[in-house]
């Protein structure tokens, strides 16, 4: 269903997301009331079926359902390899070598479990099989907590059937990396199950079209409407449907990076009353184009604190009159092209990041922001301090700036990092020396001396600022030339005297 085709290619544009659920331990024995008081429905099995799924197991089943079931099943020889790396508790088990998987054993203490390269459409049918009580209540004592499925096609129903177990186990973190979903199935059996799940990541992954599928998502709303975290990156999703972003009710970060979404997209993506608890939105290196619009389509988001739009080519409307939420902390803009900002960013904003644009100039009055990222622009002076009073970190490095401004640097109280370097400096010695005396204030500048370099004058063009003289006797000649001169003219008085 939806959760593992969410990132999927979507068929006219439709595309829609999975999403993640907060951890709940500590499940209920098969047929017992939930955390929450709802009954998990009992899975139990016939002695026919218990036994034609040990054997099936025993002859081929290569699943991470078997890794979960192995203690209770007691089987050793299934087909894969797995190799344990101890100090990280983590086991990782390819399809691709089927010579021994006896070894997987030493898997059982691992609290992260990987399975990598493989087809698992053969194994479709092992979803219908049930398993006994005891191996149920065996997976309650299992350490999993994060399980990885890496370059796999699987078949949507035999992840239906997956997920019904992980109910009674301890994953919070569940990962699809590189991998293709097969088909489409009904989910109707997870209406009353509560997941443990509270991360759930898709990179790189294909399914079905998610259109028309709003009942698979009803049957998951118990546990959709009480996700945290969900990232679902470079998988070509267009859009996030309507319906499916009301589904995602207690959503905090959302990350659909790298994708094909665009600004006509926006407004369905977002619309009143999807994701009404997001605190942290990355739309990084997408199809959007226009400032304004993501602008008027995302104030609805009244807890956002973290908005990332870098690498999509954004233009800016000088007409604009959108404001930003008041809720917004930070933001980055950087690697948007932009060579202007004159939309006016909440008064509240903590961390301004528009470094790798085509800035000129920043004149924004930002009094409460801590970390200001400028760099790689073609600025040519820094900023006014006077417009960032609370400013903790300054990026400038990358820039066209000549010269420092040592003392209005330093009326920023609360300055402790700054970043200059890979600037074209002028070495006069009044420059020189104002650079110099800067990075003599304990460690404010980063990457001195090496990345301060001069320009100018050309005697001193790729020398070290710092390697610059800047004594007054090296820096004005005239000081030393002129009390030589007036002895050599005393001494020239004198002689001329004596000889008279």
């Amino acid at each position: 269903m939806a959760i593992a085709a969410a990132a999927g290619k979507m068929a006219a544009g439709d595309r829609a997301l999975p999403g993640v659920g907060p951890g709940r331990r500590g499940a209920a024995p098969t047929g017992g009331p939930g955390p929450s008081g709802r009954r998990r429905p009992r899975v139990r099995a016939g002695r026919r079926g218990a036994r034609d799924a040990r054997g099936l197991f025993i002859m081929q089943f290569t699943h991470p359902c078997v890794v979960i079931l192995l203690v209770g099943l007691k089987l050793s020889n299934v087909a894969g390899d797995c190799s344990f790396n101890k100090s990280q508790s983590h086991c990782t088990c390819s399809l691709l070598d089927q010579e021994n998987l006896g070894n997987i054993i030493q898997c059982l203490p691992a609290s992260v479990f990987e399975l990598r390269g493989g087809n698992l459409e053969k194994f479709a049918h092992f979803a219908s099989i049930s398993v006994e009580d005891s191996v149920l209540d065996m997976l309650q004592s299992l350490q999993v907590t994060k399980i990885i499925f890496g370059d796999l096609l699987v078949p949507e129903v035999l992840l239906a059937a997956v997920m019904k177990f992980f109910s009674y186990m301890r994953i919070t973190e569940l990962e699809f990396e590189n991998c293709t979903f097969l088909g489409k199935t009904t989910w109707f059996h997870m209406d009353m199950l509560l997941l443990p799940i509270s991360s759930l990541r898709f990179h790189k992954v294909t399914s079905v079209s998610l259109a028309d599928r709003d009942k698979d998502f009803s049957h998951l709303s118990g546990w959709l409407e009480t996700l945290n975290n969900l990232t679902v990156t470079q998988s070509q999703v267009t859009s996030i449907p309507c319906s499916i972003g009301k589904v995602f009710r207690t959503l905090r970060y959302l990350d659909v990076s790298e994708n094909s979404l665009q600004d006509q997209s926006m407004k369905t993506s977002f619309c009143p009353g999807a994701f009404p608890q997001l605190q942290v939105l990355k739309l990084h290196h997408n199809n959007l184009s226009s400032f304004h619009t993501i602008c008027e389509t995302l104030p609805q988001l009244e807890k956002l604190v973290h908005l990332d739009l870098s690498q999509n080519e954004l233009t800016i409307s000088p007409s604009s009159s959108c404001k930003w939420q008041s809720s917004l902390h930070t933001l980055n803009l950087s690697t948007t092209g932009l060579d202007h900002i004159t939309l006016p960013l909440p008064p509240t904003i903590k961390v301004l990041d528009v470094s790798s644009n085509n800035l000129h100039a920043l004149d924004l009055a930002l009094p409460f922001l801590k970390e200001l990222y400028l760099s790689n622009n073609r600025l040519q002076a820094v900023p006014s301090a006077k417009n960032y009073p609370a400013l903790e970190v300054l990026s400038l490095d990358g820039n066209l700036i000549s010269g420092l401004p040592r003392y209005e640097l330093q009326s920023l109280r609360h300055l402790q990092s700054l970043r200059a370097g890979r600037n074209p400096y002028n070495c006069s010695c009044v420059a020189a020396r104002e650079i110099q005396a800067l990075a003599s204030t304990g460690s404010l500048m980063l990457h001195w001396p090496q990345d301060y370099t001069c320009e100018s004058p050309s005697p001193y063009q790729g020398t070290l600022v710092k390697d610059v003289p800047t004594s007054a006797l090296q820096c004005n000649k005239a000081i030393v030339i002129a009390p030589v001169s007036v002895l050599l003219a005393l001494s020239c008085l004198a002689g001329i005297i004596c000889f008279a």
